[in-house]
């Protein structure tokens, strides 16, 4: 397993102290002896490759593209992997607040990130990264977190291989999104740029929005409400102006999209692959839901990652919908464009996006 290069020096946050302090902070385990490290990077580097072409045959995306290697890491890999990602993404709203850093300001926002990088670093099996480079040179990377993927393997006793196979072919549909759609990366980094552009950077309105967030209840109704559905504002929604929250439902969109299209192939590819596939999406599904703790739960809402959650059952009800209705082959014409995405509500309203695409 090798760690991920260290990233750029950055004008507001000290990501080497992010690094450094995830990495103090990352939880240890689980106990393998060598001969089961060796075995489990062997087997999520084959399984990887292998996956790859199963989703190219059940997505109808990427014929004939090379196929690129995923990295296996540990968790301090990861953790590494992931602060250069995030100093690239966060570089135009970083850039904004270069005047008001100041040495004990950039310290404190990398041990702040750290804090949360470490709390990832123990939940996260793999993910596919478009903004760094690979081991090919290519663009964007596959990262399977090895300990973390055996952990839960061992805690739901699930079968090894068929766990592997299970996350591989998850990961894998996230890397041929980005690989066979050219100009999704663009995309992606671009309303990301402009959700940095239109940012406070003044915290004291930031601080206000956020008391009246906690003062209208919003903040009680959990992570996974939206506008889009109850006419009310989740507490993250709330806290963001209107430019924001426009840039903040497109994305929104293309997660619930990129997340609901993965778990779609994956359950798709079925037991022919993955024997045990409804064991381990119902046992997974359950520990999704139910968290390890009140600490847990209560860090995983703060960090959004309810809101992850809910775009998973969202996007893959919308795949679910459009295929079932027209076919995989017409549903791909959601890649052909950036106006052919479905919006925020057209996620919950599949029938709508297919009216206005066709």
């Amino acid at each position: 397993m090798r760690a991920g290069a260290q990233p750029a020096p950055d004008p507001t946050i000290d990501f080497a102290a992010a690094v450094r302090a995830a990495t103090k902070l990352a939880p240890t385990g689980p106990v393998v002896t060598p001969q089961q490290a060796a075995d489990a990077v062997a087997a999520l580097l084959r399984f990887s490759r292998e996956s790859e072409l199963t989703v190219r045959d059940t997505a109808e995306l990427g014929e004939g593209l090379p196929v690129a290697e995923a990295v296996v890491v540990d968790r301090p890999g990861w953790i590494a992997a992931t602060s250069q990602g995030m100093a690239k993404l966060t570089a135009p709203l970083t850039a904004r607040l270069a005047d008001k850093a100041t040495p004990r300001s950039r310290a404190m926002a990398g041990r702040q990130l750290g804090v949360v990088l470490g709390f990832l670093s123990g939940k996260v099996l793999g993910q596919f990264d478009p903004l760094t480079s690979g081991p090919d040179g290519q663009d964007g990377q596959l990262l399977l977190v090895a300990p973390n993927i055996i952990k839960v393997e061992r805690e739901l006793r699930l079968d090894p291989v068929d766990f592997r196979r299970w996350v591989c072919l998850h990961e894998s549909t996230h890397r041929l999104q980005f690989t066979a759609v050219p100009w999704l990366r663009d995309y992606f980094v671009a309303q990301t740029a402009e959700f940095g552009a239109v940012a406070d950077v003044d915290s004291r309105e930031v601080l206000g929005r956020m008391v009246r967030a906690i003062r209208a209840g919003s903040g009680r109704r959990g992570a996974d409400s939206s506008t889009a559905e109850t006419g009310k504002l989740s507490w993250v929604e709330a806290m963001q102006t209107p430019e924001q929250r426009a840039i903040f439902d497109r994305m929104m969109a293309l997660m619930s999209l990129l997340e609901g299209h993965a778990d779609y192939v994956m359950d798709a590819v079925g037991p022919a692959v993955v024997p045990s596939v409804a064991g381990i999406r119902k046992a997974f599904s359950e520990r999704r839901r139910k968290g390890s703790g009140p600490i847990d739960r209560m860090l995983r809402s703060l960090l959004g990652m309810d809101m992850k959650l809910s775009q998973y059952v969202k996007g893959e009800k919308f795949v679910s919908h459009v295929v079932k209705a027209v076919g995989m082959q017409r549903f791909n014409t959601v890649w052909d464009s950036p106006e052919t995405l479905p919006t925020r509500a057209e996620i919950a309203d599949p029938a709508g996006w297919l009216r206005r695409v066709g």
